[in-house]
């Protein structure tokens, strides 16, 4: 008999022992709000799941009263168009001098002791700074996000290519090529797999970031959403934006997963994953 350590899930056992933490917890709040309803019908903190639906059918199948615009839609749109920009440009930076500084020891010297004091700045403490100097328009929030998670990106992938084995490079370097060749060539396929994994650690974050300033200047975006209705205690609205949001957060990791696993099958055949 195989010890329990050795022992593998097939397919369907890991998609049922994937799924069983969240029936579980489905089942827990049902019982909660149960519990909770039958003393009080109008208790407002763990609504019944038929109330979150047809509150959700409200703000995401019909058009507001004001506006006769779909809400929940366009409060995904606008947060996801900060989110990717946000992410976009924290990844490209996150790239350049990742490289830069794991590949050249002069760039290293230079610009790691202020990257490494960038990166334990709290990025909240500076988000009055950002509103201040961007204003409150979209600038700001996408800052938050770059200023956020692009110092980890740097460092992570600075590390990581500090690790590629010196004797590539001096292959590389006794067949005749020149520096940029050796980045471009050799360091640069190497460290895109391991973009793609920084970026995923580094999507939570990202999403706390877009939130809290969502929270605190904004006229749309899930963030922007749930800090509005919280002063109502809609916890029929701000449970399933939650759901929503992890979804959403779920779908972009799994993407990036499967993309990278497609582009870049050697990086997973070695056990990344």
């Amino acid at each position: 008999m195989k010890k329990l350590i050795n022992r593998q899930p097939n397919l369907y056992g890991r998609w049922l022992l994937g799924l069983l933490p969240f029936v579980l917890l489905l089942m827990v709040y049902i019982g909660a709000s149960n519990a909770r309803l039958a003393e009080n019908p109008n208790d407002p903190l763990l609504p019944s799941l038929a109330y979150m639906a047809e509150s959700v059918s409200q703000i995401a199948f019909e058009p507001s009263r004001r506006t006769g615009e779909y809400l929940m839609l366009n409060d995904t749109l606008a947060s996801l168009q900060r989110l990717g920009i946000g992410v976009g440009i924290a990844a490209l930076t996150g790239l350049i001098f990742g490289i830069g500084t794991g590949s050249i020891p002069y760039v290293r010297a230079t610009l790691s002791p202020l990257i490494t004091g960038i990166s334990l700045v709290p990025p909240m403490a500076i988000l009055p700074i950002l509103f201040i100097l961007f204003g409150l328009d979209e600038l700001a929030k996408v800052m938050l996000i770059i200023v956020g998670i692009t110092p980890f990106i740097i460092r992570d992938l600075q590390q990581r290519t500090l690790e590629i084995p010196e004797e590539q490079i001096i292959k590389m370097q006794t067949l005749g090529a020149n520096s940029w060749q050796i980045i471009m060539r050799l360091i640069w396929p190497q460290i895109m797999p391991r973009l793609l994994s920084a970026v995923r650690l580094a999507l939570g974050s990202a999403w706390l970031f877009l939130i809290a300033a969502e929270a605190i200047a904004a006229t749309e975006g899930l963030g922007y959403r749930i800090f509005l209705v919280r002063r109502y205690l809609s916890m029929d609205v701000i449970l399933p934006y939650v759901v929503w949001i992890t979804f959403l957060a779920f779908l972009i990791d799994f993407a990036l997963r499967r993309y990278s696993q497609w582009r870049y099958p050697w990086f997973h055949a070695s056990g990344n994953s």
